[in-house]
C-alpha cells in the first residue's frame, strides 16, 4: 500500500484525525495485515534514516536542526495485540492531548506513533482510517462513506483516495487465497460507489468524470499541472476503466524528484501512443524517439496531434513530428 503514501500524506488535511498526524512533518507506512516486531523496526530505521539526512543537510547548510523540522513516524495498523504494544512500551496519551482511543506513542524522544485501526472510535473523524482496516471496522467505514451525500467533500475526498486503495489492491496483492476473499470484497464495494461519484462528477458521460479524477490525483500527488499535462490527460480519459485504473496505479508508484513532472509527462505520452498502436497490433513496441518528439511540441500542437491520433499510421505521425511548424 505504499503507492499512496505521498498521497495520503498531502491529502489528510480534510480528513479528520489524519489533519492532526500532518501537522508535523511525517513518515506514514500503512500495512494491509497486522503490523508484527520486524515491521515496527523496519519502519523505525526508515525514520532514523530520514533523520540522519535531515541532519547532513542541515550541517551542509550550516544550520541548526530544529525539533519542528523532525519527522514522526506514524505507522497504520488494522491490529495490534497488548502483548506487541507493551513489547515496545507504546503508551496511551493523556485524555487532554486529544487524540482518543487506538492511539499510541513510544516516548517522545522517538517520535513514533502507532494507530491501531480496530479501536479507534465510530465518527466521521476516524472514517478513512477504519476504511483502511480489515473485515468489519472496514465495512462499517464504507458503509458510513455509502449513506453520505453525493456531493458531500469528505465523500469525494475518501473515495478519490479510496480508488487508489482498489487500484494498489488489484496491482499489488498476490492471488487471494480460497476461502479469503475479503480484499476482492473490498474491491466489490467501492465499485459501485466509484460509479457514482463519476456520474455525480459530470453531465457528459464516463469521460469527463474519469477527467476530473484524474486531474485530482495528479495535482494532489505532484502539484500544479502545466498545459501539456493537462493536453494528455484528455485522450486517456476516454479509456475503459480497466485501463484507467492500471494508469492510476502506475501514476501512484512514481518516485517523487526534481523531474517528477518529466516522469509524469513520459508516462502519460508513453500510455496513449501504446494505446494507438501498439495495443492495435501496428507495432510490437515504440519507437526510442517518439515519445520525446511528442512531447517537444508546443502545448497547442500536441493537442493537435493527439486529437488526429486515432486515424494516423505510425509513417504518418513521425511525418508530421518531423515538421518544424507542426
Amino acid at each position: 500500500m505504499s503507492g499512496f503514501n505521498q498521497l495520503l500524506l498531502r491529502a489528510v488535511q480534510s480528513l479528520g484525525l489524519l489533519g492532526k498526524m500532518a501537522a508535523t512533518v511525517a513518515v506514514i507506512e500503512p500495512f494491509r495485515n497486522p503490523v508484527n516486531t520486524e515491521g515496527i523496526f523496519s519502519c523505525v530505521v526508515k525514520l532514523l534514516n530520514s533523520r540522519a539526512k535531515l541532519g547532513r543537510q542541515t550541517n551542509r547548510e550550516d544550520q541548526r536542526l530544529e525539533e519542528r523540522q523532525l519527522p514522526r513516524l506514524w505507522i497504520l495498523t488494522p491490529t495490534a495485540s497488548e502483548l506487541l504494544l507493551d513489547s515496545f512500551g507504546f503508551r496511551l496519551p493523556e485524555e487532554s492531548e486529544g487524540w482518543g482511543k487506538g492511539v499510541y506513542f513510544l516516548t517522545e524522544v522517538w517520535r513514533v506513533g502507532l494507530i491501531a485501526i480496530h479501536q479507534l472510535p465510530k465518527s466521521p473523524e476516524t472514517m478513512w482510517l477504519r476504511m483502511l482496516g480489515r473485515g468489519r471496522v472496514q465495512q462499517q467505514a464504507i458503509a458510513e462513506l455509502s449513506v453520505l451525500p453525493v456531493d458531500n467533500p469528505l465523500r469525494t475526498n475518501a473515495l478519490e483516495l479510496l480508488y487508489i486503495l482498489q487500484a494498489n489492491l488489484q496491482a499489488n496483492t498476490p492471488p487471494i487465497p480460497a476461502g479469503d476473499d475479503e480484499d476482492q470484497e473490498l474491491v466489490m464495494a467501492i465499485a459501485p460507489l466509484f460509479q457514482q461519484h463519476l456520474e455525480a462528477a459530470q453531465q457528459q458521460g464516463r469521460e469527463e468524470g474519469q477527467r476530473m479524477i484524474l486531474e485530482s490525483f495528479l495535482q494532489v500527488r505532484f502539484g500544479e499541472l502545466d498545459p501539456r499535462t493537462l493536453t494528455l490527460i484528455l485522450p486517456i480519459s476516454a479509456f475503459p476503466v480497466a485501463e484507467f485504473t492500471v494508469l492510476l496505479v502506475q501514476l501512484s508508484t512514481l518516485p517523487a524528484g526534481q523531474n517528477e513532472h518529466q516522469q509524469v509527462q513520459n508516462l502519460l505520452a508513453q500510455t496513449v501512443l501504446e494505446k494507438a498502436f501498439v495495443q492495435s497490433g501496428q507495432l510490437e513496441q515504440l519507437p526510442v524517439n517518439l515519445i520525446p518528439d511528442l512531447l517537444a511540441l508546443s502545448p497547442d500542437n500536441l493537442s493537435s496531434v493527439l486529437a488526429d491520433l486515432p486515424q494516423l499510421s505510425m509513417g504518418e505521425l513521425t511525418a508530421r513530428l518531423a515538421q518544424p511548424s507542426t
